[in-house]
């Protein structure tokens, strides 16, 4: 099992930026495989980006491409979700996830995740 504690959240105005930090512990973390989900009010949690446990795999949902950067610092057991150029869309509570295996090749699939944060507020303003 992995713990994970999220942070960075905050209330913006469209188009300004936000970096969210995801702390880790327990599990040797620089093996595992990491995702950011969010949950918009009356929707359903949705991936938002994954990274390989080596950083070198990364993958985005297709409404936040171009305009979120998914990164991780294995020395820091930290994840990182930049996030620009924000929409009123990507109002959400954001989580951090944890892949259940280490060292997967790539990003595992959704059910995969196993461990959760306890999440962090976004919200953008128009």
């Amino acid at each position: 099992q992995v713990q994970l504690v999220e942070s960075g959240g905050g209330l913006v105005q469209a188009g300004d930026s936000l970096r969210l930090s995801c702390a880790a512990s327990g599990r040797t973390f620089s093996r595992i495989a990491m995702g950011w989900f969010r949950q918009a009010p009356g929707k359903e949690r949705e991936f938002v980006a994954g990274i390989s446990w080596s950083g070198g795999r990364t993958d985005y949902a297709d409404s936040v491409k171009g305009r979120f950067t998914i990164s991780r610092d294995n020395a820091k057991n930290t994840v990182y979700l930049q996030m620009n150029s924000l929409k009123p869309e990507d109002t959400a509570v954001y989580y951090c996830a944890a892949d259940n295996l280490s060292l997967r090749p790539g990003i595992p699939p959704v059910r995969d995740f196993g461990s959760w944060g306890q999440g962090t507020q976004v919200t953008v303003s128009s």
